[in-house]
């Protein structure tokens, strides 16, 4: 526990993290990757490249200094962050090499204004918030190894079957390669994919929304192929779209993730996806075709046009046998879409639309795109009065605001 000194010293720094807390977490990861290059086998090298992941983790470090005395407030995202770094295979003693460096940056951006008071203080509130991701995560990597069919790190799978989805979205259907039984999941849950890539110095790790309903004898991800491979992003999805063939072995991580559907409700849930965010939505659409076939659901997608429109005909046939309402907007559709009647909305879904559209009152509401599309569907869903414990959503990647 700190005392309530070292809790005074930490909500002290709150306004100059607001301020230079980016700065600080982009100091910390350069000099930490320069001291443990090691650790660039674990962290996202396309999230460092894009500054997701350093305002990530300022936003982290500013609600720890903000919530210092009631950390409980941010069991949360501590739950989230858990659930990716349990996936990525992050440890107890990588803890202390992240805290070292932080201090250091700290020292290094704030200059004079970080007093021995002051980073004495930060080195005592790390230790604290430290321990509680630590104690978080070792009871995440327990469930993990020992639910049935779990298992610890990662595991050989086999690429049982690839499929193209769309000109940009193909499928891979992964079977362990011992033929033994493999763990649940949760209709929205992650896993992680660890790729050594010929020429790369170091392993790259991706983390992909499970695409189909659990309870198969594989897991199905559904991969957007990003343009160029001189980018992070690129380099890994061209690598498993031109590279990966069927028959490959790729090493996975259990299934991960604390966005995920509520099967144990039976009020309606409404579906809206942007591009490859319609993975997870795949999944729950899936699961709820399965489990509760008399649920309503509204299924909305937005795409550019047909081209880049993935897995159409698994969700239009889904809901032909369930209650489903499906719904397709297109903002850039071709002559081809418009010929064959392949989307029912041209435009981008609206607040107007929404309101005339699904029930507000009573569903709960799903969600995932990419950010701008995110936010767009929040600000529109509280603009209708949807309340916060009815709106979940996931980001493909580090955790960002949707605030407009």
């Amino acid at each position: 526990m700190l005392d309530q000194k070292t809790i005074e010293i930490i909500k002290s720094t709150v306004p100059v993290l607001e301020v230079h807390g980016e700065q600080i977490t982009t100091v910390f990861y350069k000099t930490m990757f320069e001291n443990h290059p090691e650790l660039l086998n674990i962290f996202n090298h396309a999230n460092q490249k894009q500054g997701r992941q350093q305002r990530a983790l300022a936003g982290t470090v500013y609600a720890a200094a903000k919530y210092i005395d009631n950390l409980e407030a941010i069991l949360p995202v501590v739950n989230q962050i858990a659930h990716k770094h349990r996936s990525l295979g992050i440890l107890p003693e990588h803890y202390p090499i992240v805290g070292k460096h932080l201090l250091i940056a700290i020292k290094e951006v704030l200059g004079d204004a970080a007093t021995d008071e002051i980073i004495n203080a930060w080195a005592d509130a790390y230790g604290v918030i430290a321990d509680a991701f630590i104690s978080v995560e070792a009871e995440m990597y327990d469930a993990a190894a020992n639910q049935k069919g779990g298992w610890k790190d990662f595991r050989p799978f086999i690429v049982a079957k690839k499929v193209d989805e769309s000109e940009v979205i193909t499928s891979f259907y992964l079977k362990p390669v011992d033929g033994k039984e493999i763990a649940a999941f949760k209709p929205g849950q992650y896993i992680s994919v660890k790729l050594e890539i010929e020429g790369e110095d170091f392993t790259h790790i991706r983390q992909y929304s499970l695409s189909d309903a659990p309870g198969k004898d594989y897991y199905r991800i559904s991969v957007k192929k990003e343009a160029g491979m001189e980018t992070p992003d690129g380099k890994v999805s061209n690598y498993l779209h031109n590279t990966v063939e069927e028959g490959e072995v790729l090493q996975i991580s259990a299934p991960a993730g604390d966005f995920f559907l509520n099967t144990e409700k039976d009020t309606p849930v409404v579906l809206l996806s942007g591009g490859v965010g319609l993975t997870p939505m795949v999944s729950m659409l899936n699961t709820v075709a399965d489990l509760q076939p008399e649920k309503e659901v509204t299924f909305i997608h937005a795409a550019q046009n047909g081209k880049v429109h993935a897995l159409k005909d698994e969700v239009a046939a889904t809901a032909a046998k369930a209650k489903v309402n499906s719904v397709v907007f297109y903002d850039q559709p071709t002559e081809e879409d418009r010929e064959n009647n392949n989307f029912d909305v041209e435009g981008y879904i609206t607040k107007e639309w929404l309101k005339e559209n699904v029930d507000l009152a009573q569903s709960d509401f799903y969600f995932c795109g990419p950010v701008p599309f995110m936010k767009a569907i929040n600000t529109a869903l509280k603009g209708l009065g949807v309340t916060e414990d009815r709106i979940h959503f996931e980001f493909f990647g580090p955790m960002a605001s949707l605030e407009a």
